[in-house]
């Protein structure tokens, strides 16, 4: 058996005081407009398979064959999340970090135009055709 071990202990998640696995702050810091939809449905993903810790071994093999995304295009996307500040890896490890406090500054970028999650989802069955 694997042990896992935390790339960032002191960012380990827990469960947001307003009754939600995924944080609002998300919405609210408008971290998910800096998110492309294929970085978006990566981040879910992870968020959905991680254990209490934010950890996840799942390849990148599997992710791309279940988010129906090429390899290269899970490259990209996680490192976007990785630049943004939501997640680490360290191959093969992922980690769902816990969110900053001041996230305005996690990254010098204007926020993406907003989109709702319901663009995101059709975005994502178009990529998919």
């Amino acid at each position: 058996m694997v042990q896992k071990h935390p790339i960032y202990p002191d960012r380990i998640r827990k469960v947001p005081k307003q009754f939600s696995w995924l944080d609002q702050r998300l919405v609210r810091d408008h971290l998910i407009d800096r998110c492309s939809h294929r970085a978006a449905a990566l981040y879910l993903f992870l968020v959905t398979v991680a254990d209490a810790q934010g950890l996840s071994y799942y390849s990148d093999r599997c992710i791309s064959q279940r988010l129906a995304m090429e390899e290269n295009t899970l490259a990209q996307a996680r490192q976007e999340l990785t630049r943004i500040g939501l997640i680490a890896y360290k191959q093969p490890l992922y980690q769902v970090l816990a969110l900053e406090e001041h996230t305005g500054s996690i990254t010098g970028r204007s926020p993406a135009k907003p989109q709702s999650l319901g663009q995101i989802f059709k975005q994502l069955g178009e990529g998919a055709s």
